[in-house]
């Protein structure tokens, strides 16, 4: 049982058109998928098999700009998005791209095992595309003047730690909690041909009753 892929990032706009424009229209991505009702708005953009998200509404603001990885005391635990690419050209191709949009850029960075470029969104994101130098054969590979011991106990999951599942819940138990903020997306999206339904969410869907 792992964890595949990061699926999304969600962030905030006060600016939807804005923030279109500069990850579809300039960065490239996909608009994959939305739900807006009653002033509330949630955009996915797609880059390869991951998704970065954006709520919209009113009364929200941009980030207050913070340069990536600059140290803060302020509450916030998201630091920056990145990116990769495959190569040289294509990293400074994305420098000359941004530069020719206006996009202040910081970079490239040589980071020993992969150069990135550091530039904002409209929002204020910090975001990050980066070119990797290096593969990791021996993991975990730490260079750090005071290593934590944690990290001595090795790469993979150390047992024990937490508590083993003893009360595992039933296949017929195991239904949503209740409809969320996108639940119109499914029948719209079927309706419309725009979507299509997973086997395994077919299956789901199924025996909880539910007509598609």
């Amino acid at each position: 049982m792992t964890l595949s892929r990061i699926d999304h990032l969600a962030c905030i706009t006060p600016d939807l058109t804005a923030t279109t424009r500069f990850y579809r229209d300039l960065l490239g991505m996909e608009l994959s998928l939305g739900i807006g009702h009653d002033g509330f708005r949630h955009y996915f953009f797609r880059s390869g098999t991951n998704y970065i998200a954006f709520f919209a509404y009113d009364g929200a603001s941009a980030m207050t700009k913070k340069f990536h990885g600059n140290r803060t005391s302020d509450p916030i635990g998201f630091d920056h998005v990145a990116f990769t690419v495959a190569s040289r050209a294509e990293l400074f191709a994305w420098k000359d791209k941004l530069e020719a949009a206006g996009v202040e850029v910081t970079g490239p960075i040589d980071h020993g095992v992969f150069w990135s470029l550091y530039f904002f969104d409209p929002n204020n994101i910090p975001l990050e595309i980066a070119w990797n130098l290096m593969e990791v054969e021996d993991a975990p590979a730490v260079v750090d003047d005071e290593i934590p011991e944690i990290v001595h106990e090795g790469a993979s999951p150390q047992p024990g730690h937490w508590p083993e599942v003893t009360d595992r819940t039933a296949p017929a138990d195991m239904v949503p909690a209740k409809p969320g903020n996108a639940f119109a997306l499914r029948k719209e999206l079927l309706a419309s041909g725009q979507g299509r339904l997973t086997d395994g969410a077919r299956e789901a869907l199924a025996a909880i009753g539910e007509d598609f």
